[in-house]
């Protein structure tokens, strides 16, 4: 396991190695999905176990890797 960002992991035998929540199996793209489709960040903890600290570290690691990423407009 390697934390890539604070409360966020990776691991090969985790959910394929995709990013969740450090200590569950929880993705890190179902929590921002499920806040995205309206549930609210309460309803979301509940569901999944999760914690306030939580949904804010996924809020915060997808800002950080959506700042990296570059677009190409072409036309």
């Amino acid at each position: 396991m390697i934390e890539i960002a604070p409360r966020i992991t990776v691991d090969e035998k985790v959910r394929f190695g995709r990013p969740v929540v450090k200590g569950t199996r929880v993705p890190v793209d179902l929590v921002l999905g499920k806040l995205a489709g309206g549930m609210e960040a309460k309803e979301v903890m509940e569901e999944y176990g999760i914690c306030r600290e939580d949904v804010l570290a996924v809020l915060d690691y997808a800002a950080k890797v959506l700042s990296r990423e570059g677009i190409k407009v072409v036309g």
